[in-house]
């Protein structure tokens, strides 16, 4: 299992970066063991990094990195960390899956941070496992491998398989790894030094709580917005949602304004879109598909709703050309047809 004690030292761990891999979570799983190293006085942990053709990797905010070497240079023992990013689809190598099949047969230690989970659902090596992934490729993640247990949490260390959600996160899925092997001691002096604290357990959300992305923290407001987040595909109307609050439409209407300066119908609809445009970027979904998943029964309806929020249709989103039909509805802008 990840964590446990090595049978070694020091422990080998290589990362796999993949091009357009997000640099944050990189450096916030090695730095944690640099610092183990210090602290205790020897060599705990010894890292390399990797790329699948050993060439240096643009990473997102285009600095290039240098590798060690190509796949076949990672070491025999290591345990192994996917580093994803942006377009993580694009980048899922036939050569890489291949590979990560390969050495997944001698029972070595395989994980991700970032978008790398996407990997390793693709190779097939999360199936009867729990992962997690960055909250923004959720539902993207959630649709194209629905059979997959994606916790949504801030990590998982599940067996012989872990992941870590993005941003500081591997910081703090490091941290449980060496107090798990080395004592929380040592795990503390880590987090003290790289001035992280507490350590965050795997469960706790990615996300800031609502009251706190919203502004406010009027109860009946959080409590409305709570049950449109979890009834995208089927919005409610606001007769509903102010029926379930105890308030009239009026009210309903007045509460929406005075917060968030939009109507509930707008917000509703805003909501639905940014999902859309999540499942379009992040997945292989048909748009039609897009649209019934966020709620739209209309093509065309949505097309026009897209592109009055975005600038752009949701085809010209992924590159394609925009369908001579569709472009047009009769129906009132962010009403569910």
């Amino acid at each position: 299992m990840f964590g446990d004690k090595p049978k070694s030292l020091p422990q080998s761990i290589a990362l796999v970066l993949l091009p357009e891999f997000t640099m944050m979570p990189v450096t916030a799983a090695i730095e944690p063991l640099r610092q183990a190293n210090r602290f205790a006085e020897k060599a705990l942990y010894r890292w390399t990094m990797h790329s699948i053709d050993g060439q240096p990797v643009a990473a997102s905010n285009n600095i290039l990195t240098m590798v060690n070497g190509d796949l076949e240079a990672v070491p025999q023992d290591a345990a192994i960390i996917i580093c994803g990013g942006l377009n993580v689809q694009k980048h899922s190598d036939k050569r890489l899956i291949s590979w990560l099949r390969k050495v997944a047969r001698r029972g070595v230690d395989i994980g991700a941070v970032c978008t790398g989970s996407h990997v390793l659902a693709e190779s097939g090596l999360l199936d009867g496992y729990k992962c997690t992934i960055h909250w923004e490729n959720l539902p993207g993640f959630t649709e194209a491998f629905p059979e997959i247990d994606a916790t949504g949490g801030l990590f998982e260390i599940d067996r012989d398989r872990f992941s870590s959600a993005g941003g500081t996160t591997a910081i703090d899925m490091m941290l449980t790894m060496i107090a798990g092997q080395h004592g929380p001691d040592l795990a503390a002096q880590v987090a003290e030094a790289i001035l992280h604290s507490p350590i965050r357990h795997h469960s706790e959300n990615q996300r800031m709580s609502l009251p706190a992305r919203i502004g406010a923290r009027h109860p009946k407001l959080v409590s409305i917005i709570e049950k449109m987040e979890g009834c995208l595909e089927d919005p409610l109307s606001p007769s509903i949602l102010a029926k379930q609050a105890g308030l009239s439409t009026r009210q309903l209407e007045r509460l929406f304004r005075r917060y968030l300066d939009r109507s509930p119908k707008r917000y509703y609809l805003e909501l639905r879109l940014k999902k859309a445009r999540s499942l379009l970027l992040q997945t292989d979904m048909s748009v039609i598909n897009v649209a019934l998943a966020c709620g739209f029964s209309s093509p065309s309806h949505f097309s026009k709703c897209y592109r009055s929020f975005y600038g752009r249709t949701p085809y010209r989103e992924r590159g394609l050309p925009t369908p001579a039909i569709g472009e047009g509805s009769p129906h009132e802008f962010g009403e569910r047809v």
